[in-house]
């Protein structure tokens, strides 16, 4: 059995979890699950992750806005965000971002919010966890201007970004994208990413590896991206899992593992 899996990016507060939550996170330490860092996406999502992650040793949380998620925007949002921050569990400020898929909201407001959560985090001295879905190049000047510490999660970008990000000292974070079977891009730049920028995450409920594709993913599916990774990596796995444990401990503030 793997140890010292780090899901950096998931979402414990989704209603697909709304039957098991208590059974499927209670076993998660003995299923080699060293670390969870639970996002909001709003306000209410935010909330409800800390009051999770209170619960549980082994999970941590961002709190923010995502960019499709402003129905409840209120013009002191930053308060709210900022009074959430001050827990302890509260590792990040996310996920925020910009997603031009769906143009479902306006550019202008998600660069607005994008612009102010990031300034937040610099403030609080926190990281940021980016969601960039077709936005590679509004994201990049927003970043190279604000220069946050964090990570792009769930990253779409070429090896091309993926070198500007890394240069701006932030994190790649993949995923089970790597596995799918056109996944050109994202394998590409998980050979690139250096060893020390590197993170490893599902966005569950959403995007599960194969071979469990179309169906509901959690932290323990990890294991899989992970193989996928080591293989085009030429490594060890448990060396790849060791070493992004690692990584997130580092990016996100929170003491080493034991790895022994």
């Amino acid at each position: 059995m793997y140890k010292n899996i780090f899901d950096t990016h998931a979402h414990y507060d989704d209603e697909a979890f709304q039957d098991d939550l208590e059974g499927l996170l209670s076993a998660f330490p003995d299923s080699g699950i060293s670390g969870v860092v639970s996002c909001g996406v709003n306000e209410e999502s935010s909330r409800a992750n800390v009051q999770l992650a209170e619960k549980y040793d082994f999970m941590y949380v961002a709190v923010g806005y995502h960019g499709l998620n402003t129905e409840d925007l209120t013009d002191n949002y930053l308060d709210a965000i900022k009074a959430l921050a001050q827990n302890e569990k509260v590792v990040a400020i996310g996920e925020i971002g910009l997603d031009y898929h769906y143009e479902k909201e306006s550019r202008e407001l998600q660069l607005k919010i994008f612009y102010e959560q990031i300034k937040l985090a610099n403030e609080l001295n926190l990281p940021v966890i980016v969601h960039d879905r077709e936005a590679h190049e509004d994201t990049l000047n927003i970043l190279k201007e604000l220069k946050p510490k964090g990570v792009v999660h769930c990253f779409s970008g070429s090896v091309e970004m993926a070198k500007e990000i890394v240069k701006l000292g932030m994190y790649i974070g993949l995923g089970g994208a790597v596995t799918f079977k056109n996944a050109v891009k994202p394998v590409e730049v998980a050979k690139y990413v250096p060893s020390d920028k590197l993170l490893l995450e599902t966005d569950c409920p959403y995007m599960s590896p194969v071979p469990f594709r179309g169906k509901r993913c959690t932290s323990l599916l990890i294991p899989y991206t992970a193989q996928k990774i080591a293989e085009v990596r030429s490594v060890d796995v448990q060396d790849l899992l060791d070493m992004t444990d690692r990584n997130a401990r580092s990016l996100f503030n929170i003491p080493q593992h034991n790895t022994v």
